[in-house]
């Protein structure tokens, strides 16, 4: 192994600079007229939605974003243990790819499917959105509560 000076990064991390390095190819410049290929563009693939999950002493709190998605284009599923968001957003205007300057929006289906930290009541969750803001609440199961029956005769 040769002795080279490591470079200041190498040195703050700790890092060794592998010889090996694997370089990503360039993305394709599309011309006009040609075939784009933009993940954007395909009509089969599901964004993954972002969200946080968070508790509270009763509950399980989910949220997310779902800035100008309609409430009947959402769907959530809720089980047990794991609960899924799935929706759509439209694009309301058509407008031509070369009048962009910027274009980072996502327009289409969306779904995210996640383990939930403990056992939940789906039949008592209550779903609110307020100015895009998808807030998921889900009662725990009280595993502490107890009920003492009494036996009856026949």
């Amino acid at each position: 192994m040769e002795n080279k000076k490591r470079s200041f990064f190498e040195r703050l991390t700790g890092s060794i600079q592998n010889e090996e390095e694997v370089f990503e190819e360039p993305k394709k410049i599309t011309v006009k007229g040609e075939k784009k290929e933009n993940w954007m563009e395909e009509e089969n693939e599901e964004a993954e939605l972002t969200i946080d999950v968070y508790q509270t002493p009763k509950d399980i709190v989910v949220q997310t974003m779902v800035a100008g998605v309609k409430p009947e284009d959402l769907e959530i599923t809720i089980a047990r243990d794991m609960i899924t968001v799935r929706g759509k957003r439209h694009e309301t205007k058509t407008i031509d790819e070369e009048n962009y300057f910027a274009k980072e929006l996502y327009w289409g289906t969306f779904s995210r499917t996640m383990l939930l930290p403990c056992e939940v009541e789906p039949e008592e969750a209550e779903a609110v959105e307020k100015h895009g803001l998808l807030t998921i609440t889900i009662p725990k199961i009280d595993k502490e509560k107890k009920k003492n029956l009494k036996v009856k005769s026949s």
